[in-house]
């Protein structure tokens, strides 16, 4: 039975597992977290139909449910290489060897660290918090202030750290515009009289039901929708957080006080991955996520053979895309796997 070590246990990695599990392949998984599921888990409804983010994971759960995956929870992969015979050799965190035909990443994403926008305030202001400060908020079941007060007025900042030159990431993140109309609808579910402010460049609702979900932020919870960057975040005496806001569809500057800013924090590559990376040759994209072979006909392959990738360790995606590409990794992965049984055959 030919093996497959996939490294990392979230969205893709999972769906990866189970794929190839079905179709008769021993699997590995490794996972550096004491659960499988990623940043899923940390989620409290998912867009674009506020799905709890628990049926996600219990699905992919089962899916890995399988004799022929083997879980290996809190290990890294510390080394990998290439056999003579084109196999790998991984070693992990606990020095225990792993064998493997093909080795698929699933490494995922970072999210982007918003101490480095300090105009922002965060880490410097208590109610300036990020988006995934507000999940974990959202799954305690309450939205309160740092003074345990139920805000009254929210702002909302898009494309904290993408689509930003300063912070050297040019690229768009995705799934930031909608989870910002998205955690706006669900403060005004939470917290029906909350004012909420939603300050964008542009919004890019792209996927199926994204703007339905947009039109019922606006006509059935009335958020307000902001063209407009921040310039400045400061804290007034009472910890509420004073905004100047340069409004580029009117044309005029904007100031108003918030209870609470949060900002939508995008994706980043996970950094830890690229010593393993860099020591089997593997290219990394202008963004820095891992490069591709191509983007029309071999997106699941690297410039390495046998060195596979799935997910957002290649760019940033939303959960359905990454199920997706998980489940065309694994098909390729078969074909590959299959085609070289067949010619030793021969």
């Amino acid at each position: 039975m030919k093996k497959v070590l996939i490294i990392g246990g979230g969205v893709a990695g999972m769906e990866a597992a189970g794929q190839l599990a079905v179709l008769g392949y021993s699997v590995v998984l490794v996972e550096r977290k004491d659960v499988l599921g990623g940043h899923v888990r940390k989620w409290d409804r998912l867009f674009p139909n506020k799905r709890p983010s628990e049926e996600v994971v219990n699905h992919l759960l089962q899916k890995v449910q399988h004799p022929n995956v083997e879980i290996r929870l809190k290990r890294t992969v510390t080394d990998l290489r290439r056999n003579p015979n084109g196999s790998f050799l991984a070693i992990l965190s606990d020095q225990s060897p792993v064998s493997a035909d093909v080795v698929l990443f699933a490494t995922g994403y970072h999210l982007f660290d918003a101490y480095r926008k300090e105009e922002y305030g965060y880490g410097i202001y208590n109610n300036v918090i990020t988006s995934a400060d507000l999940e974990r908020m959202f799954k305690n079941g309450e939205v309160k202030t740092a003074e345990g007060k139920i805000p009254q007025r929210v702002g909302i900042v898009h494309c904290v750290g993408s689509r930003d030159t300063k912070c050297g990431n040019l690229y768009c993140s995705r799934v930031c515009c909608v989870t910002g109309v998205k955690q706006a609808i669900e403060l005004k579910e939470l917290i029906p009289n909350v004012e909420v402010f939603n300050f964008y460049m542009d919004l890019r609702m792209f996927g199926r039901g994204f703007e339905q979900l947009y039109l019922e932020a606006q006509q059935k919870h009335r958020v307000r929708f902001v063209r407009g960057r921040l310039s400045e975040a400061s804290e007034t005496q009472d910890h509420g957080i004073f905004l100047k806001v340069d409004d580029t569809l009117v044309g005029r500057p904007m100031k108003m006080t918030v209870d609470m800013l949060v900002l939508m924090v995008g994706f980043e590559p996970r950094k830890t991955t690229f010593p393993l990376l860099e020591s089997l040759g593997i290219e990394k994209n202008e963004d820095g996520f891992i490069k591709i072979r191509d983007c029309h006909f071999d997106e699941n392959r690297t410039n390495v053979d046998g060195i596979y990738v799935a997910g957002t360790c290649t760019s940033a995606k939303s959960i359905s895309e990454t199920i997706n590409d998980a489940c065309s990794a694994a098909l390729q992965i078969h074909r590959n796997l299959s085609a070289k049984v067949k010619d030793k055959r021969k």
